[in-house]
């Protein structure tokens, strides 16, 4: 895997691309000197974790033969506050479902991807709690 960052200002503006050849703005806080132009790093784990879970899910219940209509995912996270770095301490993702889901069945491959499947998951379980919900809506 590789991926490229081109600055795009003289601050902390990069366009980043991967495999795709999707870019992706990435930029520090204006708090910093950034002009809020892209998301920041740390945002985009976040983003990759309910990516990466997201992928799993949707494998596992179309495999389950479960018909998804909608799919919302939030994820909250804290991190250490006042150290360097400051890593999420804990992260929790909820999950919305819309279909004519069993229930068992979605609490089963959200646990998969969470537990099993998940890269992203794995990597930051090593320095944070994930805990997640879910819930089905009609």
């Amino acid at each position: 895997m590789e991926v490229n960052l081109t600055r795009v200002d003289q601050d902390f503006h990069f366009a980043a691309t991967g495999a795709s050849g999707v870019e992706i703005n990435i930029d520090g806080s204006p708090e910093i000197g950034g002009h809020n132009a892209g998301a920041r790093p740390m945002e985009l784990l976040l983003m990759g974790l309910g990516g990466c879970s997201a992928i799993d899910i949707i494998q596992i219940l179309k495999k389950k033969r479960q018909q998804i209509d909608s799919f919302n995912i939030n994820v909250k996270a804290e991190r250490t506050p006042g150290e360097v770095p400051s890593l999420f301490k804990e992260i929790h993702i909820h999950f919305v479902l819309g279909g004519p889901l069993e229930e068992a069945k979605v609490q089963q491959a959200i646990q998969l991807s969470m537990d099993k499947y998940c890269s992203v998951a794995a990597i930051l379980y090593k320095t944070a709690t994930i805990n997640y919900s879910f819930e089905l809506i009609k």
